[in-house]
């Protein structure tokens, strides 16, 4: 019986419509044997919250480059919780060196990629954290 891949959304958020690394992350992902569900650009908790239910996702990747994070990231993370998920979510983008302790801490993001961050970095954070 073949095993189920591990299932991981990944969008970007709020207005920002930057969306090359994203891609890429999501495609790396794939190549990795991870199953991908790329919702786009210019998505906001409403949208994520229950596409990651429905879609049961193991985790959901988001990307911001506009600052939008400090304010939509606690937001995603905290309706999901009200809607009873548990999904980590995991943050990439231009994120502020100072920004990063308050996502990580009170936020509750699992882990944050600032740019530069290599993309077999990602690959070998997602596949520590949720083996196949």
């Amino acid at each position: 019986m073949k095993e189920k891949k591990k299932r991981i959304l990944l969008s970007k958020l709020g207005l920002d419509g930057h969306d090359r690394g994203i891609i890429n992350v999501a495609r790396v992902l794939r190549d990795a044997g991870f199953e991908v569900i790329y919702l786009g650009r210019r998505q906001f908790p409403e949208q994520i919250i229950p596409a990651a239910i429905q879609e049961d996702v193991d985790l959901v990747g988001i990307s911001s480059l506009s600052d939008a994070h400090m304010v939509l990231v606690p937001k995603l993370i905290k309706g999901l919780r009200e809607k009873g998920s548990d999904v980590p979510v995991i943050l990439g983008g231009f994120i502020q060196p100072e920004d990063i302790s308050y996502l990580k801490g009170e936020a509750g993001v699992a882990e944050v990629f600032g740019v530069g961050t290599s993309l077999s970095d990602i690959v070998k954070y997602v596949k520590e954290k949720f083996p196949k």
